[in-house]
């Protein structure tokens, strides 16, 4: 086998830990599909579009870490002086479409999963000749796994705070209709050294985007973590949460539930999956503790514990106590925040939403198509509320018709991709300058640098919306009184958790 060519189960030796054999990865790709490779570099680009030169925006500096395709180095934004992490992928080892296809995706996905708090923001993705950068923020406080070996275990109190943060990134992705697939300690990086809840998710390497029933085949993860659907080669989204109670067991004793000497033991005690709750810590920890690892490596994935089932359960909570309300999925989440903004801000989503990338929007793409089931390039109202049940949704059908109506901003009676994937855009979006003045400059026709009533009212025709109440969302904007809006107001606008009372009212009335 060729070094170009990598496979499934390629011997990458793992960094020496108090609880680990030298193992191999698992990684993506049978051995047998790995001969297959030619070892030339995949002639194309990889993200498919031209991007900026990273040296005219970024001073790159020191090393901070080498995974298994990239090297990650501090780097410093030249226009601001911040710092970040940019991690670096050689081209040359991206030998098949297969490999390219995992970079773009991975890079879809950190856009997708953008503005959870406890996952790694991605800040910009470039390639040159010979690299594909992906700078991100920068997480200065070490890995998790360092932190476990230093104090060996945490009590109960401080693992079922770190694992409530853990859940919450698997039920965010799972929300968002993203596996995760190789969650682990060392993929959780502190933000901050002196405070263990400032985790962050960093490594979306192996992770997919699925739609609920979708059953996947391949092996992939890291061998203490593997669940063991998995190995049998039929699994779901079930298998993130028995990862995640890996990674509970570890916090609270500071070793692997399932242990051997050779990957194909450790495969073995998985696939047998007796937990040992004898030997020390165990007898001195709490039997909610124990309940819920037990119904988190459940062998069997349809009665595991879905992982806002995890969130609810009583060690896991807050004071002991489950919240009263489930959940919002985060898709829902975004359509409620949609729904309540003016017109104008509706508008400019729209205009902003054309104008992103498509690693930007892959992973919204991804969810209008599996609610679109009938492939008509539109969403009716009994397919957003199917598509939010399978998403979580416990909804009552008159909210869900007030959401269709909000999101449907031209009134034809469906939600369109444009008007889909504005609508579920996550907010941080509008922090990107170039991405507000685009807007600013579709609504001035003019060019005077301000919005006027006349130029709304020309904007709503071209979305084919009504236009009553325009005089009420310049009066909202405008702070100055002077009857129109500069760039400014409109960011400020733009840039405001929702718009208030106003949209709700508009909602109600039968506009958008």
């Amino acid at each position: 086998m060729g070094n170009a060519c990598r496979g499934k189960f390629e011997v990458e030796q793992t960094r020496h830990r108090p609880y680990s054999a030298d193992l191999p990865l698992i990684t993506r790709r049978d051995a047998a599909e790995a001969m297959k490779c030619d070892g030339d570099p995949y002639a194309h680009t990889v993200l498919g579009h031209r991007t900026a030169d990273i040296r005219d925006l970024y001073v790159l500096g020191r090393k901070l870490g080498q995974g298994q395709f990239g090297t990650t180095h501090l780097c410093t934004e030249i226009s601001t002086g911040l710092a970040y992490a940019c991690k670096s992928i050689p081209k040359r080892k991206l030998v098949s479409k297969d490999d390219v296809d995992d970079v773009r995706r991975e890079i879809q996905i950190m856009h997708h999963l953008s503005g959870h708090k406890n996952v790694v923001a991605i800040k910009g993705a470039y390639e040159d000749a010979t690299h594909v950068h992906i700078v991100m923020e920068l997480c200065a406080g070490g890995e998790l796994f360092d932190r476990i070996i230093q104090r060996g275990h945490y009590s109960e109190r401080k693992a079922a705070e770190l694992t409530r943060i853990i859940v919450g990134v698997v039920e965010a992705c799972h929300s968002l209709g993203v596996m995760h697939r190789d969650l682990k300690p060392e993929n959780f990086l502190l933000a901050n050294e002196n405070d263990d809840s400032s985790l962050k998710a960093i490594d979306f390497g192996l992770s997919v985007f699925f739609q609920p029933g979708q059953a996947f085949n391949d092996v992939v993860g890291s061998p203490y973590y593997v669940a063991p659907e998995v190995l049998l080669k039929n699994y779901g989204p079930e298998a993130d949460v028995w990862t995640a109670g890996v990674i509970l067991y570890i916090l609270l004793s500071g070793v692997p539930p399932f242990w051997a000497e050779t990957q194909q033991g450790i495969f073995d005690a998985i696939l047998k999956g007796n937990i040992d709750f004898e030997s020390n810590p165990w007898p001195v920890i709490s039997d909610s503790a124990k309940d819920l690892i037990r119904k988190m490596l459940c062998p069997r994935p349809s009665e595991r514990l879905a992982a806002h089932e995890v969130l609810s359960h009583p060690w896991i909570c807050e004071n002991g106590v489950a919240p009263d309300r489930a959940l919002d999925p985060a898709i829902l989440s975004r359509l409620k925040q949609f729904s309540a903004m003016n017109r104008l801000k509706k508008m400019a989503l729209r205009v902003i939403a054309e104008s992103l990338s498509e690693e930007e929007i892959a992973g919204l793409r991804e969810m209008f198509q599996a609610m679109d089931t009938d492939k008509s390039g539109a969403i009716t109202f009994d397919e957003l509320k199917a598509g939010l049940r399978r998403y979580g949704s416990t909804m009552k059908e008159s909210e869900i018709r007030d959401l269709m109506q909000a999101a449907d901003v031209d009134n034809s009676g469906t939600i369109d991709y444009g008007e889909f994937i504005a609508a579920t855009l996550h907010m941080n979006k509008l922090e990107r300058e170039e991405h507000l003045v685009a807007a600013f400059s579709y609504f001035d026709k003019d060019g005077s640098g301000y919005i006027t009533v006349d130029e709304l009212q020309q904007a709503c025709r071209e979305h084919n919306m009504t236009d009553a109440y325009l005089e009420d969302v310049i009066k909202e904007v405008d702070q100055d009184n002077d009857g129109r809006i500069d760039f400014g107001e409109f960011a400020a606008m733009m840039q405001k958790g929702s718009a208030g009372g106003l949209g709700r009212r508009t909602m109600r009335s039968g506009a958008p």
